[in-house]
């Protein structure tokens, strides 16, 4: 088969038709580039997308904070950390050292009360929430570049733990699941009706990419019945505003999130990322058990590339990619994210040896 464009690689991925080798994507915690850029591997003007030679490229262009004009206020600082006050009333704390996931510290929603005073009356679909310039920048670039182009962000899990904790939400699940089915109908609406302001004036996306981490280590946040009942009402919403345009949906979950692989895969979920080996989440199970209907990018173990071990890193690919490319259904990405720890070197032996055990002949 001839060389194909990245664009053309990534849509017959989506659909499991035959390509002429694995796609390629990444993501990277913040002060990887530089790290590589002072390092001198990597110009100063240079991106990773075009470094690698990556078959995707997304944009995030919504804003779903709900009070869009709330300054965030600094509660707490010291040389570590900071604590902040932001515009869905949640107190955070994030790292000023290092790029982390920050602690959830308190909420002003903890209940269904306070989510209708304080974050639904504020979500509406104003214009003010996208980012018209960058979303049509990016959609430019990739089509420069014959780029697979999604449109990125989260949805309804990701958008209600923000407002209100993990601890909160879930407890609602299990006490007031009504209180949490109208946050993910509001957000699921929110989303759409955003979506459909964007794409009308800007033009539609390749595909759409959900970021919704529904797992922790060894089981999900909630039931598969929890899911079918409360989460999944706004999956088919914002998903079917994709299906109706036949766009491939990826969706990206940390965590182990396996027993709900046959409900998401209902709601119309084409592509599952980033199925993390150290929360449970087998590859090749999946692969056997899901692999003619639902397409794969990640699932190789991150921590073998922490090693910088070459040797290693070989093991782990020649243990996946033979098998996991058999449907033509794979894009090759580490189960998490790269940080600074992984050497230059090690990374594009990584990106060689994978993209050379994924051609096919």
């Amino acid at each position: 088969m001839d060389a194909m464009t990245g664009r053309e690689r990534i849509a017959n991925i989506m659909t499991r038709k035959p390509v002429d080798r694995i796609g390629i994507f990444e993501h990277f915690w913040g002060d990887t580039l530089s790290h590589w850029q002072s390092q001198g591997h990597i110009a100063q003007e240079e991106n990773l997308n075009d470094h690698f030679g990556f078959d995707l490229q997304g944009f995030w262009p919504l804003n779903s904070v709900a009070k869009l004009d709330f300054e965030p206020e600094i509660i707490e600082e010291n040389e570590e950390t900071v604590l902040t006050r932001d515009g869905n009333g949640a107190l955070l704390r994030r790292s000023k050292t290092h790029d982390a996931t920050p602690e959830h510290v308190d909420f002003l929603v903890r209940d269904r009360a306070g989510w209708e005073e304080h974050v639904k009356p504020y979500l509406k679909p104003e214009r003010r929430r996208i980012n018209f310039e960058g979303y049509r920048e990016a959609k430019a670039e990739a089509a420069k570049k014959n780029r697979f182009f999604f449109w990125t962000g989260v949805n309804v899990f990701e958008l209600m733990h923000p407002v209100c904790g993990h601890e909160y939400m879930l407890m609602g699940m299990a006490m007031d699941p009504d209180w949490i089915k109208d946050m993910v109908n509001t957000y699921a609406q929110l989303t759409v009706d955003l979506q459909e302001i964007l794409f009308e004036e800007e033009g539609w996306p390749d595909g759409v990419w959900y970021y919704e981490d529904m797992g922790l280590k060894e089981r999900p946040f909630f039931s598969p019945t929890m899911y079918t009942e409360i989460v999944q009402p706004g999956h088919k919403t914002t998903i079917a505003l994709a299906k109706r345009k036949n766009l491939p949906v990826v969706m990206h979950s940390c965590g182990y999130v396996e027993p709900l692989l046959p409900g998401m895969i209902e709601s119309g979920v084409d592509c599952l990322q980033v199925i993390e080996v150290k929360a449970g989440m087998d590859l090749l199970k999946l692969y056997r058990d899901y692999g003619d209907r639902l397409s794969f990018m990640g699932g190789i173990d991150v921590r073998v590339l922490y090693t910088n071990d070459r040797a290693a890193i070989e093991r782990e690919l020649i243990a996946k990619i033979p098998e996991v490319k058999g449907r033509f259904g794979y894009v090759l990405h580490s189960d998490h994210s790269i940080p600074n720890q992984v050497s230059y070197e090690s990374y594009r032996y990584f990106v060689d040896q994978g993209l050379e055990l994924g051609r096919y002949s």
